[in-house]
């Protein structure tokens, strides 16, 4: 994994957590807009929603490592069949100049 991609994976996990005062000022925000709804809001419904912010969070999370492992792979990938190629263009010269 290269600097940019485990920093793209570090900045999506930042993005995830909430302090303390935001997660006060998320559920103040929660409760108003419940009530400006005529909704009843709930601890359960708080929770939910915390919830979903953090399995947001995973899914950026597992996104930016994808995308770092395939790009790692693509690279190991290229460099493998670039050996092999030098590989084979060696073992071609070293025929013509011993035959």
């Amino acid at each position: 994994m290269d600097t940019q991609d485990y920093n793209k994976a570090e900045n999506a996990v930042e993005k995830a957590r909430w302090t303390i005062n935001e997660y006060a000022e998320k559920a103040k925000a929660y409760i108003r807009e419940k009530r400006d709804n005529n909704e009843e809001p709930t601890r359960e419904g708080w929770i939910e929603r915390a919830k979903n912010n953090a399995a947001d969070a995973w899914e950026n999370t597992q996104d930016a490592i994808s995308d770092a492992w395939d790009k790692a792979k693509d690279y190991a990938d290229g460099a493998w069949e670039k050996t092999k190629d030098a590989a084979e263009d060696v073992k071609s010269e070293f025929r013509k100049s011993t035959n």
